[in-house]
């Protein structure tokens, strides 16, 4: 009996090993191409979001742009090979499912998605140049912004990251309440501790300013809201 399950222990870990070298051969592979475009990236971020072009962005090392435009490609090459990604992690967890879990599997796995790519898109097009625009205003005839690109991009990333990550709020309340682990109603009493706990997440995950701040907790409270009504129809059902 020992014998069978370290088997299948080696077996799964195996399979593990393979899902992962795949994963990291598509970013390789797609890598190339992904450097190619990080510059035209780069500029079109840019003038997104300086659209009066009233900034200079700087590079302050010889080498800075190369290593930023190295991990931009990085990035872009694992967008690219997303639907590579996921195929290759959902077949690694499809001999473990029922056929009840696939089904839930596949919707979450799509609408997180979804939401990921609308937090993303709202942070590109409404969030990064509220934020660069307000920023700006500080600026004075004594007092003007040097921006380095480093700075700019790594800033933009995380707040893509974060607003993509905090979207999935309504993905986690429904899978919290559908698999009963914590109860709606118990969810709905706690509304000013999961404000407590937003303000905390979007103060770490975002600039140490009030307006970035502001900016991911609003829309991620209204995601918990969302996620609660989708609760309360999947409680009915």
């Amino acid at each position: 009996m020992a014998e069978n399950e370290q088997e299948k222990l080696t077996y799964h870990l195996s399979e593990l090993r393979k899902t992962i070298i795949s994963i990291v051969v598509c970013a390789v592979v797609l890598f190339p191409i992904g450097y190619i475009f990080s510059p035209y990236c780069i500029d079109w971020l840019v003038k997104w979001s300086f659209p009066h072009g009233n900034a200079q962005l700087n590079f302050f090392s010889p080498m800075e742009v190369f290593i930023l435009n190295l991990k931009t490609g990085f990035v872009l090459a694992l967008i690219l090979g997303f639907p590579f990604i996921i195929y290759k992690i959902w077949q690694f967890l499809l001999p473990a499912l029922y056929d009840k879990e696939k089904k839930f599997i596949k919707t979450a796995v799509f609408c997180s998605t979804i939401l990921f790519i609308l937090g993303v898109i709202m942070c590109i097009c409404f969030v990064l140049p509220l934020i660069i625009k307000f920023s700006m205003s500080f600026a004075t005839e004594q007092i003007k912004p040097i921006l380095g690109v480093t700075n700019f991009v790594a800033l933009s990333g995380w707040l893509m990251l974060a607003f993509g990550l905090m979207f999935q709020f309504p993905i986690a309340i429904y899978f919290l309440v559908r698999f009963d682990i914590v109860a709606l109603e118990s969810l709905k009493n706690k509304r000013p501790y999961v404000i407590v706990i937003l303000l905390v997440i979007a103060a770490v995950l975002t600039p140490p300013d009030v307006v970035s701040q502001l900016l991911l907790f609003l829309p991620t409270y209204l995601l918990f809201e969302l996620g609660l009504i989708f609760a309360s129809f999947s409680n009915k059902r």
